[in-house]
């Protein structure tokens, strides 16, 4: 086999690769599922094309048909393998959480980015009369939470232009619009904290840094009231510094 064929083999790999990859983010989109049309649609490959990697993803039991009515959505396995990778880092993460719940006496939240939303997958609750308590499991918006920010931050112009709307909804009056928000992407990568100011609930500030671990990348996030945070917003993002180390001296992401 020459070195023109082999390179066209894994240029094709690749590339269906990246079609069954856009095919589950756009069904994970539109968890009520998507027929072969709509999704030939929003990731442009033939129908044909897109009806081959189906039916292989369908193999594995990523997507799955909804029934008699026609159209796909995510499918079993992949819930099990998330449900596994957020089962782990759970476990490896909260002491860290807590730690730094009680070295600030805030809330602190760890997260992942799913779509355009932030999933919140684990709690440290304040033990103090003001408080914030985000539910778990939550799914706040990405682009208007310090939690979403760092991880946007992670992402190509490419997937960020595809998952952020055209235009983001004003949630409060502080909220971004979406060029003063990629010009923020742009300092966070820089600083590796994001935060955030009453932008999506007025009288609550966020800081959040980016753990990046062989699970993948999540967010460990100080949640506190607007009145504490911002005297305290120095403090929170050295603690915030300091766990990232701790955690990814344990659970890193290795690189060749």
């Amino acid at each position: 086999m020459s070195d023109e064929t082999l390179k066209q083999e894994k240029n094709g790999g690749i590339q269906v690769i990246a079609r069954a990859a856009a095919i589950m983010r756009a069904l994970g989109n539109n968890p009520k599922g998507l027929s072969h049309a709509a999704i030939a649609q929003a990731v442009d490959p033939p129908r044909s094309t897109v009806q081959r990697i189906i039916t292989a993803l369908e193999e594995e039991r990523l997507v799955e048909s909804i029934g008699p009515q026609g159209g796909f959505r995510l499918g079993t396995a992949l819930g099990l393998l998330i449900n596994q990778t957020q089962t782990d880092i759970i476990s490896s993460v909260q002491p860290y959480l807590i730690e730094l719940g009680q070295l600030l006496n805030e809330s602190v939240t760890l997260s992942s980015l799913i779509g355009d939303k932030v999933y919140v997958i684990d709690r440290v609750v304040a033990e103090r009369e003001l408080r914030i308590v985000f539910p778990i499991g939550i799914n706040p918006p990405s682009f208007a939470t310090s939690s979403g920010k760092i991880l946007l931050a992670e992402l190509s112009p490419q997937d960020l232009e595809a998952i952020l709307p055209k235009q983001l909804p004003a949630l409060t009056s502080t909220t971004l619009n979406k060029k003063a928000l990629l010009a923020e992407l742009e300092q966070i990568r820089v600083s590796g904290i994001a935060q955030e100011t009453e932008e999506y609930i007025e009288g609550i500030c966020s800081y959040a840094t980016i753990i990046r671990t062989y699970l993948g990348n999540f967010s460990i996030t100080v949640v506190a009231p607007a009145s504490r945070a911002k005297v305290h917003a120095e403090r929170f993002q050295a603690a915030l510094l300091e766990t990232k180390d701790a955690i990814e001296r344990v659970i890193g992401r290795q690189h060749d």
